[in-house]
């Protein structure tokens, strides 16, 4: 049997990449930190076919004593602050985990499990004010956060490893993956979030920053597979993950709303900009200067050609079937609440 260390278990990818690998047949570890509170909410499912380990990525010991008693195979570390606005104001952490934590557990793998192969989670956000459209394996990085660029070090020093340590050493460079268990503070599950609370009077408008940002969208159960298969490979490679099409938050908002019965038409430019409901004339959607970053990543759009061709991966959920998924169970979610 094989074994894995996962960390950042209890997030969106980590959970799906712990039900992907149990189907597997893998041992599956998941690395979590010692906090005053836990949240498991969406590993509880799979709580008693894991082992929940303790370990922080800022913590080298704690990295270095994992991985000499797990001895895993392969190591996916899908850990870090990984929320962009966040990381404007906590940039010194979002670095020291984000970027610093990953040449930890790099050393960690040198010291103590040499032959394990890693997987670094890198993102799109990297790319921020983008040279080339759409972005590829060869895109030059420009990154507009500091997450972005604690991102770009965490990439690079994947590299440097693999080329200087002759580590099995990847990174996924993926573009944004969402499903029913992402976090209510990134965009794509605070509109869906919203959108079932308006549905049910539990909330009276949604307030958004950037409508026209455009991102390549793709479903997070998708992904992890990707993540399993470049680890399967002969040899080392980065590799781009995304579905080949960009789409604006206001489509994502406009089939989010008519999933839920609404029908919204846009009205205003800018920050005047509003989404009402045709039927009722009830404003829906507010344009909010707070939402808006200090400086913008506006397009986002993935070649995956590579990973097809070399890999044979490709999307099975598409972006109108993604947006269905998560308004449906945050609609089920808010009718729990009312029942209860």
């Amino acid at each position: 049997m094989k074994k894995v260390l996962i960390t950042g278990i209890t997030g969106q990818d980590g959970s799906y990449l712990a039900d992907f690998l149990l189907e597997k047949g893998y041992k599956v570890y998941g690395m979590v930190r010692r906090n005053s509170t836990e949240n498991f909410e969406r590993i509880e499912h799979i709580r008693n076919s894991i082992e929940l380990v303790p370990g922080d990525l800022l913590d080298q010991m704690s990295l270095l004593k994992l991985v000499r008693d797990i001895q895993p195979d392969e190591i996916y570390n899908l850990a870090a602050q990984s929320f962009v606005p966040t990381s404007w104001s906590q940039p010194i952490f979002t670095g020291e985990a984000t970027g610093i934590g990953v040449t930890r557990m790099l050393e960690a793998i040198r010291y103590e499990k040499p032959d394990a192969k890693f997987y670094q989670a890198s993102s799109s956000e990297m790319f921020g004010k983008v040279v080339q459209m759409p972005q590829n394996e060869n895109t030059p990085f420009y990154p507009r956060s500091p997450y972005g660029v604690a991102k770009v070090y965490g990439h690079f020093i994947t590299v440097n490893y693999r080329e200087s340590y002759n580590v099995f050493a990847v990174s996924g460079i993926l573009f944004n993956h969402e499903s029913p268990r992402r976090g209510k503070e990134f965009v794509s599950r605070k509109i869906t979030d919203a959108v079932a609370r308006i549905k049910f009077g539990l909330l009276d408008v949604l307030e958004l920053g950037n409508l026209n940002a455009k991102r390549d969208w793709g479903f997070a159960g998708d992904y992890v597979r990707m993540m399993w298969l470049m680890l399967q490979q002969d040899e080392p490679e980065d590799f781009v993950i995304g579905t080949g099409e960009a789409h604006s938050v206001r489509e994502f908002a406009t089939i989010a709303f008519k999933e839920a019965g609404f029908d919204i038409e846009w009205e205003g430019e800018g920050m005047d900009e509003r989404g009402i409901d045709r039927k009722t004339g009830k404003t829906l959607v507010i344009v909010s200067k707070k939402f808006f970053r200090p400086a913008e990543v506006n397009h986002l759009l993935a070649d995956p050609s590579k990973a097809m061709a070399k890999l044979g991966w490709k999307p099975r959920v598409s972006f109108q079937q993604l947006v269905s998924m998560m308004v449906k169970a945050d609609i089920e979610r808010c009718e729990k609440i009312i029942s209860n």
